[in-house]
């Protein structure tokens, strides 16, 4: 069901195809080529997300970052039809906690959005920076910037809360397409992650605490 859901999407809407692809024959190819095999062979993922020997730590962050975009871009697409501005005039997570949109261009200061507004920012945010040689270097010796961790936080973070949305306002359409066990398995992957290398600020991980806990042993 999962498999034709995602092909329904990559008919109807050409935004949600995966955005970022590893050039063939490069590093960078050879190093997303591991972590899918490990990935496929059914390895816990808890081992799965730690830095294989020999491997650089940047190198490796910037797979994962790129990876995890693409994959929540196409969750996210999968059930977008079900986030309208009518249904998610807001960007949030529960009643607690409310999301604003802020980037250096358009947006100086933190703005309200919509949830498919707030999406749209930013997927096209993150797809500018890791198509941006001089953040996300893709020629062998070109070395990363001193800050290629903080922005790899900050776009981790903001992916994040596309967790937090769609598992909080969007459950019953992931389990009436039949997604649960495969977004499940995503946020898994995703979270036994960013802990691994402290990417995130535990704060921000507090509106999915109870079902992390249920959920990532």
């Amino acid at each position: 069901a999962m498999a034709l859901c995602l092909k329904q999407v990559f008919n109807k809407d050409k935004t949600f195809r995966p955005r970022k692809k590893f050039e063939p024959g490069t590093q960078r190819f050879e190093l997303y080529k591991k972590a899918q095999a490990s990935l496929k062979s059914g390895l816990d993922l808890k081992a799965v997300v730690q830095l294989p020997p020999g491997e650089s730590i940047n190198d490796w962050i910037a797979v994962h970052v790129v990876d995890f975009f693409n994959r929540i871009n196409l969750i996210y697409g999968t059930m977008s039809e079900y986030c309208t501005e009518r249904s998610c005039p807001i960007m949030s997570g529960g009643l607690k906690y409310e999301y604003r949109w802020q980037d250096d261009s358009k947006y100086k200061k933190p703005t309200k959005l919509s949830a498919p507004q707030y999406m749209c920012m930013l997927m096209d945010w993150i797809e500018m920076l890791i198509n941006n040689e001089d953040v996300f270097p893709t020629r062998i010796g070109v070395p990363f910037p001193k800050q290629f961790q903080q922005v790899c936080t900050k776009i981790l973070t903001r992916l994040f809360r596309v967790f937090v949305h769609v598992y909080i306002h969007h459950f019953d359409s992931i389990i009436n397409m039949g997604a649960e066990a495969h977004v499940n398995t995503c946020y898994k992957h995703f979270y036994y992650f960013i802990r691994e290398f402290s990417l995130i600020d535990h704060r921000e991980l507090e509106p999915l605490k109870e079902m992390t806990e249920r959920i990532c042993h």
